[in-house]
C-alpha cells in the first residue's frame, strides 16, 4: 500500500484506501476497520499526495510533514488530535517551524495529527511521494 492510494473524503472521518472505480464514484475501504463503502462522484475526494501545508516559503507536501512528524516522534504516535488548541499549535510548530500561522488553522493541524496516527496504526513508516517520471 502506497500513500498515493490513501484518500481523504470531505465530510467523512478517517482515511480510506482506494479499492476500485464504480459507476457512481469510487469504492474505498476504511483504514481503521476495513469496512468498504462507495464514495459518490459528488463527494470531494483527495489523495493525500495532492495535499500540501502552507509555509512561509513554498507549500510543503503532506508526505514531507508526515516524515517530519515521524522523525520528531522517533516513529511513535504523535500528539492526539483531541488535545487543546495551544498544545496542538506548539506541537505543530516543533515539527514544522515555518508553517504559515495565518493560513494553517487548528482544524488543519488536528487533521494532520489524526491522519498521521491513523497511517502509523496502519503500518506506514515511510511517507514518500510517488516518483514523477522524467519525460
Amino acid at each position: 500500500m502506497e500513500l498515493k492510494e490513501i484518500l481523504a473524503i470531505s465530510g467523512q472521518p478517517g482515511l480510506y484506501k482506494y479499492v476500485a472505480q464504480s459507476t457512481n464514484g469510487v469504492i474505498v475501504e476504511l483504514l481503521l476497520d476495513g469496512k468498504r463503502m462507495n464514495a459518490s462522484a459528488s463527494s470531494k475526494v483527495s489523495a493525500l499526495t495532492e495535499i500540501s501545508i502552507f509555509t512561509e516559503g513554498d507549500d510543503l507536501p503532506l508526505a514531507d510533514v508526515f516524515t517530519n512528524i515521524y522523525n520528531h516522534t522517533g516513529g511513535k504516535e504523535a500528539i492526539s488530535h483531541k488535545e487543546a488548541p495551544e498544545k496542538l499549535k506548539a506541537a505543530f510548530a516543533e515539527v514544522l517551524p515555518d508553517y504559515d500561522r495565518d493560513r494553517v488553522h487548528v482544524s488543519d493541524m488536528k487533521k494532520v495529527f489524526m491522519w498521521y496516527n491513523i497511517l502509523l496504526g496502519a503500518g506506514f513508516t515511510e511517507f514518500k511521494l510517488p516518483e514523477t517520471e522524467e519525460e
